[in-house]
């Protein structure tokens, strides 16, 4: 870091840990502390680098001029603390655009934030499309909680990270899932949790569908080793779909998910083991091409899905990498196993909470 800062003396460090290592997180603060360099970042389970997933090491990003970071806590996690926070990070944002350069509003967040949704809504209200909206959720896979974002001096959770990314075009996710499946309404749901499908228990309603689609078994015991596989799918007004894992039964036996569940949401069970992994890499290569030229040969961030991962294995999402890195030639990919996603499939689009997706985009708009 001493050797980057002697040629890039504007230069600040964005830092992906994976889990298995943030023990080593104040170790980092302390030494860019004493170079005085800008730091931020956040933990994962694990790292992304090249065609592999990594659970040791550290991944550092060199910004060669530091953007606008900052990181934000989320007091109150209802409806009013994501308009409150939305506010307070729009506020300090909006400072720091200008509507003739293209910049990307790319965002981190604690996993276990259960208003993400309402959070990615209220800044719309405020932000509409003066941003790209990106992003990705950090955290643990045991969904247990514990501190995952990190700046120069704090490591917080219930928390976002926001990065100013300028000029910069975006990023892509795709999914690939499909399906064919009969809709049912979300009756009753709280934030992440689904308490009733079709004014029934959620749970029991849920071991119906994929009894009777799968001949799968789901109890209590086995509900994390199978529901990653048999995710739930919202469909949504311009035909476009948006993946919910349900990850956790709490003590009511409700549903819960990486993400918000709107009221009423139209509901179907995910055909997951048909995801179309050729279309979702080509997807993906060729949206990246729209948005910022063609990337042989330029960095790239990758993030990828843990319940992707879960469903499909380690050995087909490592496969994926590797495709995904033939198709676009980069000189160099990087990112980590995010537990949940933020993007569109369209540009300009509405920012829209995702799982089971892979998201990519240019490290920077350079050529």
């Amino acid at each position: 870091m001493a050797e980057w800062r002697a040629v890039f003396p504007e230069m600040g460090v964005l830092a992906l840990f994976p889990e298995a290592e943030k023990a080593s997180i104040p170790a980092l603060q302390a030494l860019c502390n004493r170079c005085e360099l800008p730091l931020c970042g956040a933990m994962f389970p694990q790292l992304i680098y090249g065609t592999g997933f990594r659970s040791s090491g550290v991944c550092l990003l060199r910004f060669d001029r530091m953007p606008y970071a900052a990181l934000f806590d989320v007091a109150r996690q209802d409806a009013i603390g994501a308009a409150e926070a939305a506010e307070t990070v729009a506020g300090h944002v909006g400072r720091h655009l200008d509507d003739e350069e293209p910049a990307t509003l790319f965002l981190m967040l604690d996993a276990l934030l259960p208003n993400i949704g309402s959070l990615l809504d209220e800044l719309y209200l405020r932000l509409a499309n003066r941003v790209h909206y990106a992003g990705v959720n950090a955290g643990s896979e045991t969904f247990q909680a514990m501190p995952c974002l990190f700046d120069n001096q704090r490591i917080i959770g219930n928390g976002v990270l926001a990065l100013l990314l300028k000029p910069h075009d975006g990023a892509v996710l795709e999914h690939g899932y499909r399906t064919e499946a009969e809709t049912l309404p979300a009756t009753s749901t709280d934030r992440n949790r689904i308490i009733h499908i079709d004014w029934r228990p959620a749970f029991e309603v849920y071991q119906e569908l994929v009894r009777a689609k799968f001949g799968v078994e789901i109890t209590r015991d086995n509900f994390y080793q199978y529901a990653v596989h048999f995710p739930f799918g919202i469909l949504r007004a311009n035909h476009t779909t948006v993946v919910r894992i349900p990850v956790m039964l709490d003590a009511d036996n409700a549903l819960y998910c990486i993400g918000e569940v709107p009221p009423h949401s139209m509901l179907a069970l995910l055909d997951a083991p048909q995801v179309d992994s050729p279309d979702t890499l080509q997807n993906l290569h060729g949206g990246l091409s729209k948005l910022s030229g063609d990337p042989a040969g330029r960095e790239l961030l990758l993030f990828y899905c843990a319940g992707r991962r879960q469903h499909l294995g380690a050995a087909s999402a490592g496969e994926e990498l590797a495709i995904f890195q033939n198709l676009s030639q980069a000189s160099a990919i990087a990112g980590g196993l995010a537990l949940g996603e933020i993007g569109d499939t369209t540009l300009w689009g509405y920012p829209l909470f995702h799982n089971a997706t892979v998201v990519t985009a240019a490290w920077t708009n350079r050529t």
